[in-house]
């Protein structure tokens, strides 16, 4: 039992550590522009890098669908886009936030932030072609050939793009990065940042597995709806 689900404990465990520790600890950076704000870094990060990882995990299995045409690799390959838009669309959110006490604006229009919410509205128009078709299997094949295309495009849009312009955000230009400065106290944030990460895509992979088993259940009691349904039809015919 223990190690089915110690992960989860785990995460729980670091998640709560960076949330406690994040915000009581005491020797942190002082630096321009990001002052106290900088404790965001804890959750807004991780957020991100806990949304890459899920995003890559479905775009895993929406090869694996195109290569077995297994439908649970399909559903898989949901549920990890779904954790994956959740934690992104959070990740806008608590960036937003650290912007207004940063910068003075929810929304600074800084090439980041557009491209984070550029990859966004892509994963939004995944599920929105997935809805809008009815056949399961075409469905399936459709959704997971654009699911590649939309995983591929994560890689410019949130690390290529950003790179080669100028940007609000800390270590770009003169708006320093933490790691730039005194050593010692930096030394201090990295254990509960990395816990932090850890925390989040334990916790993610914790959530897509919540979620894959929902979605599947779903799928199975519509699929016993529909025998019953047929066996009726059947049964009145013969009739």
């Amino acid at each position: 039992m223990m190690q089915k689900h110690g992960y989860k404990v785990l995460s729980v465990g670091l998640i709560a550590y960076a949330l406690v520790w994040g915000l009581l600890m005491q020797d942190i950076p002082y630096l321009p522009i990001l002052h106290q704000t900088i404790r965001n870094l804890y959750y807004h990060v991780p957020m991100w890098f806990s949304m890459t990882v899920m995003m890559f995990v479905s775009v895993y299995y929406a090869i694996m669908y195109l290569r077995t045409q297994g439908i649970m690799n399909d559903i898989k390959a949901v549920a990890a886009a779904e954790v994956g838009l959740l934690l992104g669309i959070l990740g806008l959110l608590t960036g937003s936030l650290w912007g207004r006490y940063t910068w003075g604006t929810w929304w600074s229009g800084d090439i980041k932030l557009n491209m984070s919410l550029v990859a966004v509205f892509i994963y939004f128009a995944y599920f929105i072609l997935r809805d809008s078709i009815e056949e399961v299997n075409k469905k399936a094949k459709i959704s997971a050939a654009y699911n590649i295309f939309a995983g591929a495009s994560l890689v410019p849009l949130l690390f290529i793009i950003p790179r080669l312009t100028n940007s609000l955000h800390p270590g770009a230009d003169d708006n320093p990065a933490f790691s730039a400065y005194n050593d010692s106290l930096n030394a201090n944030m990295r254990p509960v940042f990395y816990s932090s990460v850890i925390g989040f895509i334990l916790f993610a992979i914790w959530l897509f597995e919540l979620r894959y088993k929902i979605i599947h259940l779903r799928v199975r009691l519509e699929e016993k709806t529909e025998r019953k349904r047929g066996s009726t039809i059947e049964k009145c015919n013969i009739e």
